[in-house]
């Protein structure tokens, strides 16, 4: 038991030097790259596009009379999982692309390689990073619409499953704007309105195209 515990003290304090090197290593790139303001915008728009493609699946399973909850959820999950991998794979390639594209440039009138650089690791982290967000961010704007659908059975009818989707996803969309009225330092129900009246006409127009 003695041995046990003598193994376990390195090994708990190589962890623990490593998660803060990890972090450390974080903080320097984000300096480096400003990736924590290029990532808040990544999660404003993409959660904000996450949740407006929700209500459009909705909105088109609803006026198409679609009573079977299963049905809905299926279709919500993939478009769900097709917007995050859209999303992480096109930030990733887009993000690499730009980096490597200024750190080439940065290179060439430095007469030196930076790709080894702590420019360049920074780039790197920050294309990761950047595409972490935007895949994660419209799955979750996504997803919550839906959980009223895993619980039909509570309600007594597929309407109000319908109606509660509905509050859910205009819910988010008002406390993104109260979000991003906050970022803004401007005012938050303003901002809050102006994203739920974005999902108001997302709903309006899914109607009319359906002929409702």
């Amino acid at each position: 038991m003695e041995e046990e515990n003598i193994d376990e003290v390195p090994k708990n304090q190589n962890n623990i030097r490593n998660g803060r090197d990890l972090i450390q290593a974080a903080i320097e790139y984000n300096s480096i790259a400003n990736v924590a303001e290029i990532a808040r915008r990544s999660f404003g728009n993409n959660a904000f596009d996450g949740i407006l493609t929700m209500l459009g699946v909705m909105m088109g399973s609803f006026t198409s009379n679609v009573a079977d909850p299963a049905i809905v959820i299926t279709t919500g999950l993939t478009t769900s999982i097709a917007i995050m991998i859209s999303g992480a794979w096109g930030a990733y390639l887009t993000e690499s692309a730009e980096r490597k594209k200024d750190i080439n440039e940065l290179g060439r009138s430095m007469l030196t390689d930076l790709q080894s650089s702590r420019i360049g690791r920074a780039g790197r982290f920050a294309a990761i990073a950047v595409a972490v967000v935007d895949g994660i961010s419209p799955f979750i704007g996504a997803i919550f619409p839906l959980i009223p659908f895993f619980f039909f059975a509570l309600f007594p009818d597929i309407r109000v499953v319908y109606f509660t989707a509905f509050g859910v996803a205009l819910v988010e969309l008002f406390i993104l704007g109260i979000w991003l009225g906050n970022v803004a330092k401007e005012n938050l129900f303003g901002y809050g309105f102006k994203t739920l009246l974005a999902g108001v006409a997302s709903m309006l127009v899914g109607s009319l195209l359906n002929g409702n």
